[in-house]
């Protein structure tokens, strides 16, 4: 696994699909997603140009926080458990999976600073999926208002896993509709300028629909484990 020839791979395609919608480059992150290889492995990426790594759980989150040497910000990309919120807040710079209130409520309460959180949408409907319905999403950042050491930065989904293009596109696209309303309402608490969508199998797409992080793990950096 060459995790800079894979990087140099990912960037072209960034870069074509940014060029296909006038977009910059400069408008686009990727995440290595890292839950599924080591600490070493991890480290190559951050080597390699990497300045965003996201875990899904807790204890990967601190290991690799405490190991990695470089100027990296940190992602909780999975689903968080309430009573996780405290282990998890000293190590992390963006939760992408905020979708409930009691969620909110321990972020606020146990933070010592403002945290940076995308709400999670499930889009797609599926009942595998986590992530707060469409039609709930404005009434949802609304109540954020009363949580002053959250803000919301932007939405995050996760698409069906599908070759259907159309299927990805409509998802994406719905996304970034509600992204766009949530910001026209000016909110100093909830910006909501970022899209967090996109994966190995599906990051162009998001991009051209307008993705400003995208989260790929197995095609930068593999699978170990």
């Amino acid at each position: 696994m060459n995790i800079q020839e894979n990087l140099v791979e990912i960037n072209s395609n960034i870069e074509r699909a940014c060029r296909k919608k006038n977009r910059t480059t400069d408008d686009v992150k990727i995440i290595a997603v890292t839950k599924y290889v080591s600490v070493e492995t991890a480290q190559k990426a951050v080597s390699a140009g990497i300045r965003h790594i996201g875990e899904n759980r807790p204890e990967g989150l601190m290991e690799k926080y405490k190991a990695i040497e470089g100027d990296v910000k940190w992602h909780f990309i999975g689903t968080l458990q309430s009573r996780k919120v405290k282990e998890v807040l000293p190590y992390v710079d963006y939760i992408h999976s905020l979708d409930r209130l009691s969620l909110a409520k321990e972020i606020n309460k146990r933070a010592d600073r403002i945290i940076q959180c995308f709400v999670q949408v499930n889009v797609s409907g599926e009942e595998s999926k986590h992530g707060l319905p469409t039609r709930e999403v404005e009434a949802f950042i609304d109540r954020m208002k009363d949580y002053p050491n959250i803000r919301i930065v932007g939405l995050m989904t996760m698409a069906p896993f599908t070759e259907n293009e159309d299927v990805l596109r409509s998802v994406f696209n719905q996304l970034k509709q509600l992204q766009k309303m949530i910001q026209q309402k000016n909110y100093e608490y909830a910006p909501c300028t970022e899209l967090s969508m996109g994966m190995s199998n599906d990051y162009t797409i998001a991009v051209e629909e307008g993705a400003t992080f995208v989260r790929i793990g197995t095609s930068l950096v593999g699978k170990e484990f």
